[in-house]
């Protein structure tokens, strides 16, 4: 296997993870709405998850682990993602937020900070913000 193979079979897995892990938030109330759908669709088009991934993983989100990233920005992005699926469905439940900081700790934040961590990441999506603010303000929280 050559070196960029393995770079592009880490990085597939990466995103099967993370888009398992949005999926997961997704289902904390055991369906999909059809805005909650709309998002994991692009998201899985972003995330270049095949057909195939795409139904395996709604079958069995657990089947991928969460593959915290590295860096701290890449972790604000993966809260990014999962504050706005838990937001579109316009009634969070207290399983979505519990399920939502399990993540938070999963992808790499403090356990110590992931209660006021979530809860400004939801206000900052209710905001509707872009990524760029949503990172600084994320990581003023931190400082």
């Amino acid at each position: 296997m050559s070196f960029s193979d393995l770079f592009d079979s880490e990085f597939k897995q990466r995103n099967r993870g993370h888009f398992s892990s949005i999926v997961r938030v997704a289902l904390t109330d055991e369906k999909i709405s059809p805005e909650e759908k709309a998002f994991v669709d692009k998201l899985a088009v972003r995330l270049e998850i095949s057909p195939a991934e795409y139904e395996e993983i709604l079958q069995d989100p657990l089947k991928y682990p969460i593959n915290p990233p590295y860096l701290y920005e890449q972790r604000i992005e993966r809260l990014y993602d999962l504050a706005r699926i838990v937001h579109v469905d316009h009634h969070l439940g207290d399983k979505q937020e519990l399920m939502l900081r399990k993540i938070g700790i999963g992808i790499g934040f403090d356990p110590e900070n992931i209660s006021q961590i979530v809860e400004n990441a939801l206000l900052l999506v209710e905001k509707e913000v872009d990524l760029d603010t949503f990172i600084t303000e994320i990581q003023n929280i931190n400082t």
